[in-house]
């Protein structure tokens, strides 16, 4: 991941601690634990307690728009907080409200429910069913639907997501 690439996630990280979290939840800047393939292993601290993630840019990102943010597929460890592999996925525009995004790794689909730029599973068992994916495959398709009726296909390589994964469990020691 591009060192430009870097300071946008730890941008997103830190406002996703504030506004997810209690106002005075404040997060150090992530450092980078490794990269392999296509994928990037962080940690930060926040609240004194440790978080790791993993994160990934598509490869292509296709449809009918002018203008998009950052696009990034995670997957977070907080320990502190006794969850582990949770999917997000930032997708660069504000979703049509109510809309479903659909996450397609190899032959594996999976429903996320989305709000505002940012879309999740339902439920932990769901999350970790797509981190497993995502550790053993090799591609996977994310279809959103914009707020302005835009269609969306962003492609992802798999390649280093496993040890991007060993990485973050290693370092939050779940």
């Amino acid at each position: 991941m591009k060192h430009t690439e870097f300071f946008r996630i730890a941008l997103l990280v830190a406002l996703a601690a504030l506004l997810f979290d209690t106002p005075q939840a404040m997060a150090d800047e992530p450092r980078l634990i490794e990269t392999s393939g296509d994928w990037s292993a962080y940690v930060f601290m926040e609240e004194g307690k440790k978080v790791c993630y993993m994160a990934s840019q598509p490869k292509k990102a296709e449809g009918d728009y002018t203008r998009r943010g950052d696009i990034f597929a995670l997957i977070t460890h907080r320990p502190g907080e006794s969850t582990k592999d949770v999917f997000s996925y930032i997708t660069g525009y504000s979703y049509k409200p109510g809309s479903d995004v659909t996450v397609t790794i190899d032959s594996n689909k999976f429903t996320l429910f989305s709000q505002d730029d940012t879309a999740w599973a339902s439920d932990a068992s769901t999350d970790g069913k797509i981190s497993q994916s995502i550790r053993k495959g090799s591609k996977m398709v994310v279809k959103g639907m914009s707020s302005r009726g835009t269609q969306t296909t962003d492609t992802f390589s798999l390649k280093g997501s496993g040890s991007a994964h060993d990485a973050i469990s290693k370092e939050c020691g779940t």
